[in-house]
């Protein structure tokens, strides 16, 4: 009896052994690929600091473009398709977990036959009453469901960092368009003035001309120059009109005027733009986080697929009431069990068990690859950002002195013609210059303030959110870990 008792125990505590660290086997370890060994980007030094520190509401100083930001956290139908895939995700991974755990079901029967009809002999009809609790339970000694569950809870994760990477990408870009509006009223505003004045001084060459001072051609010139002004009032304005539109579907509405400041203001509050070290993109950047929570999920499929080249083991069994008699099911005559064991793997299968491994194995390369690729452009999207404020702050500078000399000539082309020492064709070269540098100059103005924008963006900054908005939903997922 103490042999039995002793012996029964060891099998108990080998069947719990096998439960308890199952999984193991095929489950696959993720290694981050490395893909970065560069300690600083091109032109700056290794800096512990990076303005992806900042939250996006630090470093814009204008409270209309912070307005339309926070509306657009809410109501952009993108991040809000963002958001639901997160809780797919989380259904997906309460799908998955559980199978590694047994399961325990309920079942009735109430059933009452004549066998009559079947049958030469005739017999009372019968009753059959039963409560059922069956369970089942396949041991997971190969890791299948172990690594089904580690995949889909990347997955999740990989979501979240989806919903974030879309979130600044939203950011950059409602800030990005904002910064376009200001600079296309600059350039309303300038092709506007340049127009008034060029009518005026058609006006004045009309005058001349009809006084017998200069000839037709003049007259017919400024008019061309003037309504070359006025087509392209009529460009910008249609500029502005399409990007209040875009900027509109971006907070999820339809167009509409987009309330903005003068055109003039700068709101990018930034003194210092310091970027870090390459290797603070890969927990900082959402989309590397998403990409490699991707392939760690590719990878985990492998498990799965290796698993299912080798036998099953489940276990089944059920617990339960059963009577013909109703008033007695619930009696100790009525209590019926069973318990057993069963395994199942492919014997002959033509090699498809094989086959869906090495699919899964692809799969997990193409995303291992993929997250190098996403890596890669990440380094170069910060490099591409650097250089571009820096040109573009340097271009800046030089169309201000371009204006500066093109306003004088102007004012000298003028005087000299209205003195009758110079040709209208100078008078009208000088115009031209003129409004063609301040639009010039404009336009590089905004690129310099969004090429900062690109880089907080490439640096992985802005996904943040401000108190008061729309919250991430609880996680829910951390059950799962």
């Amino acid at each position: 009896m103490g042999r039995k008792f002793l012996s029964t125990r060891r099998i108990s505590t080998l069947l719990l052994g096998a439960v308890v660290f199952s999984g193991c086997i095929f489950k696959p370890e993720f290694t981050r690929p490395e893909v970065i060994k560069e300690t600083s980007y091109r032109d700056e030094s290794p800096s512990p600091d990076t303005i992806a520190d900042l939250k996006w509401w630090e470093v814009f100083n204008d409270p209309k473009l912070e307005k339309l930001i926070s509306t657009a956290l809410n109501e952009n139908r993108n991040l809000l398709v963002a958001l639901a895939r997160i809780d797919q995700a989380r259904g997906l991974l309460g799908v998955a977990r559980p199978d590694q755990f047994p399961q325990v079901q309920a079942q009735g029967l109430a059933l009452r036959a004549d066998t009559y009809l079947v049958s030469d002999v005739q017999f009372p009809p019968q009753n059959d009453f039963a409560l059922f609790a069956p369970l089942s339970f396949e041991v997971d000694l190969w890791g299948k469901y172990a690594s089904a569950t580690e995949a889909q809870r990347a997955e999740l994760i990989a979501s979240d960092q989806g919903y974030r990477a879309a979130t600044l990408s939203l950011v950059a870009e409602v800030a990005s368009t904002y910064l376009r509006l200001l600079n296309l009223d600059r350039q309303l505003e300038i092709s506007q003035r340049t127009v008034k004045n060029r009518r005026s001084y058609t006006v004045i060459i009309k005058e001349r001309w009809k006084g017998g001072y200069t000839n037709k051609l003049d007259f017919d010139q400024a008019q061309i120059q003037e309504k070359e002004a006025e087509a392209t009032v009529i460009f910008f304005q249609r500029q502005v009109r399409q990007t209040e539109n875009a900027m509109s579907v971006l907070l999820g509405h339809t167009p509409h005027a987009i309330e903005r400041s003068g055109p003039k203001t700068n709101p990018i509050s930034l003194k210092k733009i310091p970027a870090g070290t390459p290797a603070m993109l890969l927990e900082r950047r959402p989309d590397v986080r998403a990409a490699e929570e991707s392939a760690r999920a590719a990878l985990m499929r492998v498990g799965v697929a290796r698993s299912m080249q080798y036998p099953g083991i489940g276990l089944s069994g059920l617990i339960g009431l059963n009577s013909g008699d109703v008033s007695t099911l619930f009696s100790a005559d009525g209590r019926v069990w069973s318990v057993g064991g069963a395994f199942l793997g492919p014997l002959i299968d033509l090699g498809k068990s094989w086959s869906r491994t090495t699919a899964a194995e692809a799969e997990a390369e193409q995303a291992l690859r993929s997250y190098e690729q996403v890596v890669l452009q990440a380094v170069r999207e910060v490099e591409d950002a650097m250089i571009a404020i820096r040109t573009y702050d340097a271009e800046n500078k030089v169309r201000t002195e371009q204006v500066t000399a093109a306003s004088s000539g102007d004012m000298l082309s003028r005087a000299r013609y209205d003195n009758g020492i110079a040709s209208f064709l100078e008078v009208l070269n000088t115009q031209t210059s003129l409004f063609e540098s301040q639009l010039s100059q404009s336009a590089s103005e905004q690129l310099y303030l969004t090429s900062i924008i690109q880089l907080y963006k490439a640096l992985g900054g802005g996904w943040q959110r401000k108190e008061g908005d729309v919250k991430l939903p609880a996680k829910g997922w951390e059950f799962y870990q």
